[in-house]
């Protein structure tokens, strides 16, 4: 299917949006090409005749294990002499470009597998890498995007009023019901993780589906109506029966799992007087500064037979963040004291 096609390794990511220039780029860079292809179907179907292309099999991408031990994207390079499959043109999802303005797309395979060699695989767990924390080289946000907008591609098939098919442009980025015209963009559900101190310890907790050993700041969904506030006093007293007095606001994060969330990260904290747990979860416990230094540095779980040891999520995911950047300004208060 893909024989005409040389494979390119390690193609260099799109630029990210957290960017102090972000205005500049958007008025003179390859965002404004980005969106054209969006709105324009002719445009998009000749870039794809020369892009980049991420392959996925159900979702899984392909990616090669490096002699470092890192994971780095693999793509497909379309020369534009060769003729495109219908498949390729029709089922792959724009995600950006380079910043030669050289198209960038995924397309799942499904069914049909691909014998891609002995350094590369298709990688399991569709990018969560907790079960394998191996560091992702370069960052993977591109291809997380991409792992969503085709979930959402297979999903949305049908209009959710009429029931009738719904068809999507050529970038995958909207589909139109082929009775009403309505048009569905794709949806990310809000959910709000927070990390709870009370001045001296963190509060991580696990649920039954984490792997062994693996703990986690606390997290939920958004409730209609709910704003980030109430979710976050409503999760941490649910789960941990605790009452929050204090947050603040640290970051976010399109996470692809269960089906494309949007993490909105903070900390809070609760009273020293009040911090018994009334645990709702598999388990949830206090952790020390010298505890969280500690499993911060497990880098590899625990296999099978070996002893129980605590590790946290990995580095890109924004738990690993609210864990470490409690842990800077602990140690930061303990070095002024």
């Amino acid at each position: 299917m893909f024989r005409p096609l040389k494979i390119l390794i390690g193609t260099k990511c799109p630029p990210t949006r957290c960017c102090s220039a972000f205005v500049s780029r958007m008025r003179f860079s390859n965002l404004q090409y980005v969106n054209r292809l969006k709105e324009d179907d002719e445009a998009c179907a000749a870039a794809l005749q020369n892009a980049h292309i991420f392959l996925f099999h159900r979702l899984s991408p392909l990616l090669q294990r490096t002699e470092h031990r890192t994971l780095r994207p693999t793509a497909l390079v379309c020369s534009g002499t060769e003729p495109q499959n219908h498949r390729t043109t029709e089922e792959s999802v724009l995600i950006g470009c380079s910043e030669e303005n050289q198209a960038q797309f995924c397309l799942d395979v499904g069914k049909n597998i691909l014998n891609p060699g002995s350094s590369l695989s298709w990688w399991p767990e569709t990018l969560n890498s907790v079960q394998d924390p191996s560091p992702y080289e370069p960052d993977l946000c591109f291809l997380l995007q991409g792992q969503a907008l085709l979930r959402w591609n297979q999903t949305s098939g049908f209009c959710s009023t009429t029931g009738q098919p719904t068809h999507r442009n050529r970038a995958g980025s909207q589909r139109v019901c082929s009775s009403s015209g309505i048009i569905y963009y794709p949806k990310m559900s809000p959910v709000v993780i927070v990390l709870v101190s009370d001045g001296k310890r963190c509060l991580l907790g696990r649920q039954s589906s984490f792997p062994r050993g693996m703990y986690s700041a606390l997290a939920g969904f958004c409730d209609m109506g709910e704003t980030l506030e109430e979710t976050l006093r409503r999760e941490v007293a649910e789960e941990v029966g605790l009452e929050v007095h204090s947050v603040s606001y640290s970051s976010s994060q399109h996470w692809p799992f269960p089906h494309s969330s949007f993490m909105m990260a903070f900390h809070a904290s609760v009273s020293p007087a009040h911090t018994q747990v009334s645990c709702q979860l598999e388990d949830a416990r206090w952790f020390s500064l010298e505890e969280i230094t500690s499993a911060l540095q497990v880098k590899t779980p625990p296999r099978r037979g070996d002893p129980p040891v605590v590790w946290l999520p990995p580095k890109h995911a924004i738990g690993n963040r609210l864990i470490t950047e409690w842990r800077s300004v602990s140690c930061l208060h303990y070095v002024n004291m």
